[in-house]
């Protein structure tokens, strides 16, 4: 095997579905996994269920598929955002109190979470800005940051006025600290441990242009390929 960084500044700024389908493909066939709220709900969209990857809602469900078209809504069954989604054979539902016994009880592989911030060290900002006027959304982000086994964040890397939301320390309230393994953006893909912030990959922008906007170090993952011959 050879290594070779990611960099793609021809290709991307990744779209909305295009970083769903990435962060799907980085999912362990197997895998017990909740999707947050707004941008990782798309992820459901590109998971096999033949890979056995079962979804877990904290509204009370297990066996969660894609999202219903209009021939297939019921209002019912809805996921955590309340939006419609099918079911795969063998799906089951609980009461709520059970489904986050679930979560902190260490049963989730994984979980996909949107982020305000994501500090150097894998602390996450998700539920409140800050703001005098901005209205707290917790909901079970708190739990599903310490519950799950490992956490993703999927997000839009910069502000609408261009700051960067991975940062050396998170300025807005504190979801969980230290829990953020990867972190999934239209830039780049992000992976953070005990060393600090690396870049797995690149998309529409260079290595030394995202150094240039982020106040944190990066280093480069080198991404493994079949060598030749």
């Amino acid at each position: 095997m050879t290594a070779d960084f990611g960099e793609r500044p021809e290709r991307g700024p990744l779209n909305r579905q295009e970083l769903a389908r990435l962060v799907a493909s980085d999912i362990s066939p197997g895998s017990y996994v909740n999707l947050g709220i707004g941008r990782p709900t798309a992820v459901a969209e590109y998971l096999d269920v033949e890979d056995g990857i079962t979804i877990h809602t904290e509204n009370g469900m297990l066996g969660m598929g894609r999202i219903a078209d209009e021939h297939e809504r019921d209002e019912d069954l809805i996921n955590a955002g309340k939006v419609p989604v099918t079911e795969h054979p063998g799906a089951s539902y609980f009461h709520h109190a059970d489904s986050f016994a679930m979560i902190r009880g260490g049963h989730l592989d994984l979980c996909v979470l949107g982020a305000y911030q994501v500090s150097r060290c894998g602390d996450l900002a998700n539920w409140h800005k800050g703001e005098p006027d901005a209205i707290p959304a917790v909901g079970g982000a708190m739990d599903l940051a310490v519950g799950a086994r490992e956490v993703f964040v999927m997000m839009s890397l910069f502000t609408a006025s261009g700051e960067s939301k991975i940062v050396p320390r998170c300025t807005c309230p504190l979801t969980g600290r230290r829990c953020v393994t990867r972190v999934y953006t239209d830039f780049a893909v992000f992976h953070i441990g005990p060393g600090g912030v690396a870049v797995r990959e690149t998309y529409g922008i260079t290595l030394g242009a995202l150094e240039s906007r982020l106040d944190v170090d990066l280093t480069p993952v080198p991404l493994m390929k079949p060598a030749a011959g």
